[in-house]
């Protein structure tokens, strides 16, 4: 199976050399762009790619405003803080997901708490929030309160996980009841659906990434979508170090971000915005491969969940157990092919161990044996 697995994919790139996990396709407009951009000397956060990036963005996933940031992780940052979190707080997410999810609660001084996934979605399991609330929480003045620790529940953040939406319109509607933000951590799932609704758009605010291994990329990057128009306001006044519009004074009305994207990023993302149908196409094309292909080897490839239109950003397998799994990953990393395991989990981490959690049973399954193959757009 290992060998066979090897030469299937090197045969998906027509190449015998390292084949990636995913790397970018810089094949349109860029270098035009990066030009025109170097030439205006408009290279810095001010510059007309920078407003047009946010525009396309915007009507593009549907959300009525987009603000650009440096990378997704401050995007996520911003978001939280837009929605009211503040130090002490603490924000449910999940604990399969990439750091930057707990890493920008923690920059408020907030306490993730971390409940379990869906093991088709690999995204917050609305039951087991449910549960959790049920069992934990209380509306008290219009503050969902965990009982357990005293503290105000201001916020839940779940992720996409690989580009797969999880039922985001079921946790939506549980967080309603329950007077809690949601936030959307939609980083992988660029032009990803669920019931025809774009992810990052179901919550008060969505954070996107723009990593140099997304599947659209300005090296890095992210971006905030709302459709509130103050959230929006004070998005791009945050991030821009809260100074106040002036000619020529230097006045800040409150502690800002540095967080704004360069022109010259933003440059790259307009070309790349460009290319994003034939991206996600061809990556449908990739995935529809994979999966005749292991279907055949009798392993499992993750698909697109119901009600959803994903958008294949990594492809993954789900293998029987951790020993297999590492089999797995020596003998192709080993013969130039990357794969890697997914995430440790959350609670697992130093930093993360005393988080409160709820009953991680599909998540520590996951851990186990979910691996990601080579995904990059195949020229």
């Amino acid at each position: 199976m290992l060998q066979d697995t090897v030469k299937f994919i090197q045969n998906l790139y027509k190449t015998e050399a390292f084949i990636p996990l995913h790397e970018p396709r810089f094949i349109g407009n860029e270098k035009k762009y990066l030009n025109e951009c170097i030439d205006s000397t408009f290279v810095s956060s001010v510059g007309k790619f920078v407003d047009q990036f946010e525009a396309e963005f915007a009507r593009m996933v549907g959300a009525k405003y987009a603000v650009a940031t440096v990378n997704g992780t401050a995007a996520l940052h911003i978001s939280l803080i837009l929605a009211g979190v503040e130090g002490e707080d603490e924000v449910i997410t999940q604990p399969l997901t990439f750091i930057a999810t707990a890493n920008a609660i923690s920059y408020i001084g907030a306490k993730p708490i971390f409940l379990d996934v869906d093991l088709d979605t690999m995204g917050l399991s609305p039951k087991a929030l449910r549960d959790f609330l049920e069992k934990h929480c209380v509306v008290t003045d219009g503050k969902c309160l965990n009982r357990s620790t005293g503290k105000r529940v201001k916020a839940c953040v779940p992720m996409h996980t690989f580009g797969h939406p999880c039922r985001i319109d079921e946790i939506k509607a549980i967080c309603d009841k329950w007077h809690i933000s949601l936030v959307e951590d939609a980083a992988e799932s660029l032009g990803s659906y669920y019931k025809e609704k774009h992810t990052g758009t179901f919550g008060c605010v969505g954070a996107f990434s723009f990593n140099g291994n997304k599947i659209i990329t300005s090296g890095g990057g992210g971006v905030i979508v709302t459709d509130d128009e103050a959230l929006a306001k004070r998005a791009k006044h945050i991030t821009t170090t809260a100074k106040v519009p002036h000619k020529w004074e230097y006045v800040h009305d409150e502690i800002g971000y540095n967080y704004r994207l360069p022109n010259l990023n933003a440059a790259l993302l307009c070309a790349q915005l460009e290319q994003l149908e034939s991206f996600l196409e061809n990556k449908r094309m990739l995935a529809a491969e994979y999966k005749q292909f292991f279907t055949s080897q009798n392993i499992r490839f993750v698909e697109e969940p119901a009600d959803a239109r994903s958008n294949y950003w990594l492809n993954a397998i789900l293998l029987e157990d951790a020993g297999e799994r590492d089999a797995f990953l020596e003998y192709t990393n080993s013969n130039a092919v990357m794969t890697r395991p997914i995430w440790a989990l959350m609670n697992k981490l130093e930093m993360f161990k005393e988080c409160q959690c709820g009953n991680l049973e599909n998540s520590l399954f996951l851990e186990e044996r979910v691996v990601n193959i080579p995904s990059s757009v195949r020229l």
